[in-house]
């Protein structure tokens, strides 16, 4: 486009269709896994292996997907991992034993991490080309994206049957991914063409304190969503129906906010943004670990959602803007430490919480955001405010 800000505004509605479609892959997974269980006649172990190569996929390509974006851009690894992401759950439909499923599980978390960096770094290239925050609403569209293909997934299998509901996924998929590719903002890499140099792990402490923020909001956004519904049922007397209803509470919170999170960066600042969503999700994580009735925990965890939602956004945006370090490479160290939390910690976690139940595990689980806190003054290289 001729206009470049007006191909900036439509890379900021494409950008956040990618982010759609991520969350709604995703979604969509979630009652894909029972149902392939069932199908191939798998344990609960089997499972965890699968799952387990979904983690590990995604924590090869988030690395990778740093060194192409900081030598080639953003938009062709974003669109790549775009399209590719929505044949995955077709492919897993028609895998025909255990070890082929661990094969697309692999697949799919590494084309899945590999967008995620991707996608974020084209959201930075926006936020500069508009000079405005962008990040925090762009993580809202895949929460909601995550909702819907959760909601709507279940249901697709149920009235479509399994291949439909990959079908489904896959005609979506491919229709997002054609609305954002003349759209998607183009980026250049930080790596001078031609220069040959190798991959090097950067020496500046700061990408990896931003990472290790990154890290603390993340670990216990996943013990939410892996461990609430047991700690309802087991320590708070909640049937399996209002179990289900702490983690769509935190989510739903954590989306909503999100979309206020651009603004409210925009009008604080991002250290001081971060600074009162720590506070926020500490309250509320701490509270979720005393509340004495489900009720009571299920409004603590929405009150954590609500802190927790721009804390991973500001992080983000704060890799992709650090003096002296390419913004591929910044984002998939800061990605792939945050993401390697919420992927393997929480099995951590609940071995912990076998010896010690779950209200010590959410009372340390609070006491992560007095680091957030502490650390929030490294934000401040954050970008586009």
């Amino acid at each position: 486009m001729s206009d470049p800000a007006r191909a900036a505004r439509l890379g900021r509605y494409a950008v956040a269709g990618l982010f759609f479609l991520n969350g709604y892959v995703i979604g969509n997974w979630a009652p894909k896994i029972p149902e392939t269980a069932q199908r191939l006649a798998i344990t609960e172990s089997q499972i965890g292996i699968i799952l387990f190569a979904f983690g590990l996929g995604a924590i090869v390509g988030l690395p990778l997907a740093g060194v192409y974006i900081s030598r080639n851009g953003s938009r062709f690894l974003s669109l790549f991992g775009a399209f590719l992401s929505s044949f995955i759950l077709l492919a897993l439909s028609l895998v025909p034993s255990f070890e082929t499923a661990i094969v697309v599980g692999f697949c799919f978390g590494l084309f899945l991490g590999g967008m995620d960096v991707a996608m974020n770094a084209n959201a930075v290239s926006v936020e500069k080309a508009l000079a405005r925050p962008i990040m925090s609403s762009s993580h809202g569209c895949w929460s909601f994206g995550g909702l819907f293909g959760a909601a709507t997934g279940g249901w697709l299998i149920v009235n479509i049957g399994p291949t439909g509901q990959a079908i489904w996924v896959t005609v979506a998929g491919l229709a997002i991914w054609t609305a954002c590719f003349f759209t998607t903002i183009e980026d250049r890499g930080d790596e001078p063409e031609g220069s040959g140099r190798k991959f090097r792990l950067p020496r500046q402490a700061l990408v990896y304190v931003v990472g290790f923020v990154a890290l603390m909001a993340m670990v216990p956004e996943g013990s939410v969503l892996d461990w609430a519904a047991l700690y309802l049922i087991q320590e708070r007397g909640a049937d399996i129906a209002t179990s289900g209803l702490a983690f769509a509470a935190f989510s739903l919170s954590m989306a909503i906010m999100r979309f206020f999170g651009d603004g409210l960066r925009t009008r604080f600042g991002p250290v001081a943004l971060l600074r009162l969503s720590a506070v926020v999700a500490g309250i509320g994580m701490f509270a979720a670990a005393l509340a004495p009735q489900p009720w009571l925990v299920i409004i603590s965890f929405c009150i954590s959602g609500f802190g927790m939602a721009n804390l991973v956004p500001i992080a983000l945006s704060t890799a992709g803007n650090l003096p002296g370090l390419k913004q591929g490479v910044g984002l998939s160290i800061v990605t792939t430490l945050a993401y390697s939390g919420y992927i393997f910690v929480p099995t951590i976690i609940g071995f912990i919480a076998e010896h010690t139940g779950f209200v010590p595990v959410y009372i340390g689980l609070a006491s992560l955001f007095v680091i957030v806190f502490l650390l929030a003054n490294i934000t401040r290289h954050a970008g586009g405010d």
